[in-house]
């Protein structure tokens, strides 16, 4: 095919290029997106738009890898060979141009082409531009008919279809379509921040803005006043109540924005994650906000402590299925045992934050995953196993009156398809617990 881009097509391709190397980083090095777009020299070296396009591409290809996997798979007369994985990201990121973003047929397919042949693909050049003129043709009225649940990977899928019910699972991947926008956490004076930030005010207290992936420069960041923190992961703290002059231990602390939020609101919190790295960087995100916490190496389903701990908040490590909107990667970089794996993992994490409790604490158990495994399931076994450990239900009045959060048993349990007024919400679930 000949080369028939003007100036600024060529130009936009090394936005492709920087797309390609992201998403190659997140499928074949299993590096999360997050870090992969840190690490990227090249990315900060495009322009504005260059750089904001190739970011939107490798996040909707993520979104909609499953939809464009199948109907790439349906234009093939058999399966790329396992040493052609660059030619099929290349095509996942062209398809994702060519059937979501809406990028000009000739500005897609000639960039893909020229991409596989750049990375040495000679021989599939040829198919590569078949396949991507194909989908070009038929493919954007089969897309729009998928189910949103047929872009996730089958296990995930099927578990919320058990879990939920098929139009719930449903309505769950497809808010994973949409780009969130960005929650803040504000040390004081929530109503004068979102003048000056242009935000929300939301019920439960968090600010909210459209996201354009310039944080640091928005006013009060760099003097330390708010923190980037989606309205249902700021919740788990909110529902311990007034914590001035309260001891609290924060137990998997990192990155550190429920610690920010305890200490912010008075309380005495001591910071606890087994990672020295990421407890180095919980205390450089305090820093930034002019706040300090005792914090402690250690592994929290092990440690002890010199007295019992009066409140503990224990954000678990978990599967992360709740943050898919805001980490499209999560779905391709885990595994169908995961769940299953972590949730043998917070069976000894509450066990031990129970005995680390004085008598009447309150426990706060939560996890930013969707897999009843690793929230409900997790609180029943521990209420069953461990004497003298009750539920205290969640009011809804401490939601923000927000009582579609709040579950049958009384927990908190949020769903990425809620909430769409209010430009939705990740999904969690917090259990407050209380020794007797």
């Amino acid at each position: 095919m000949a080369d028939t881009r003007t100036a600024p097509e060529a130009k936009v391709s090394a936005s492709r290029s920087v797309a390609f190397d992201l998403l190659r980083g997140v499928l074949a090095k299993r590096t999360p997106l997050d870090e992969a777009l840190a690490a990227h020299d090249g990315l900060a070296k495009l322009p504005d738009r260059d750089r904001g396009f190739a970011r939107l591409l490798v996040a909707t290809t993520l979104r909609r890898l499953g939809h464009v996997d199948r109907l790439i798979d349906k234009c093939l007369d058999k399966p790329l060979p396992t040493k052609a994985a660059v030619v099929r990201d290349i095509l996942r990121l062209a398809a994702t141009e060519l059937l979501v973003l809406g990028v000009a047929p000739h500005a897609a397919v000639d960039s893909a082409v020229t991409l596989v042949r750049s990375r040495g693909f000679e021989p599939f050049v040829k198919l590569t531009n078949a396949v991507l003129r194909r989908l070009d043709r038929e493919g954007r009225g089969e897309i729009i008919s998928m189910p949103a649940l047929a872009a996730l990977p089958d296990w995930l899928a099927d578990g919320w279809r058990a879990a939920y019910g098929e139009a719930t699972a449903e309505a769950m991947a497809a808010a994973g379509f949409v780009e969130p926008p960005l929650d803040i956490s504000v040390k004081a004076d929530p109503e004068g921040w979102a003048g000056k930030l242009g935000a929300t005010v939301l019920p439960t207290g968090t600010l909210r803005r459209g996201f354009d992936g310039r944080v640091e420069a928005l006013a009060g960041f760099s003097e330390g006043a708010w923190w980037v923190q989606d309205m249902a992961a700021a919740l788990p703290a909110r529902l311990f109540g007034p914590v001035a002059g309260r001891r609290i231990v924060d137990l998997c602390a990192a990155p550190g924005g429920k610690t920010a939020q305890l200490v912010a609101a008075g309380a005495q919190v001591l910071a606890v994650d087994r990672s020295k790295p990421r407890l180095q960087r919980l205390e450089r995100n305090l820093g930034r906000l002019g706040l300090s916490a005792a914090t402690r190496v250690a592994d929290a389903a092990e440690m002890s402590l010199e007295n019992p701990a009066e409140a503990i908040l224990l954000d678990a490590p978990c599967s992360a299925t709740g943050t898919i909107r805001r980490h499209p990667d999560v779905p391709w970089l885990k595994h169908p045992e995961d769940p299953a794996k972590l949730a043998v993992l917070q069976d000894r994490l509450i066990a031990n934050a129970v005995r680390l409790l004085a008598p009447g604490g309150t426990l706060m158990f939560c996890t930013c995953s969707l897999e009843p495994v690793e929230g409900p399931e997790r609180v029943a076994a521990a209420l069953a196993s461990i004497p003298g450990l009750r539920r205290e239900p969640i009011r809804p009045e401490e939601v923000g009156g927000l009582a579609e959060l709040i579950s049958a048993d009384g927990d908190l349990r949020s769903r990425p398809d809620q909430l769409a007024n209010l430009g939705g919400i990740d999904g969690f679930y917090a259990c407050r617990l209380v020794r007797t």
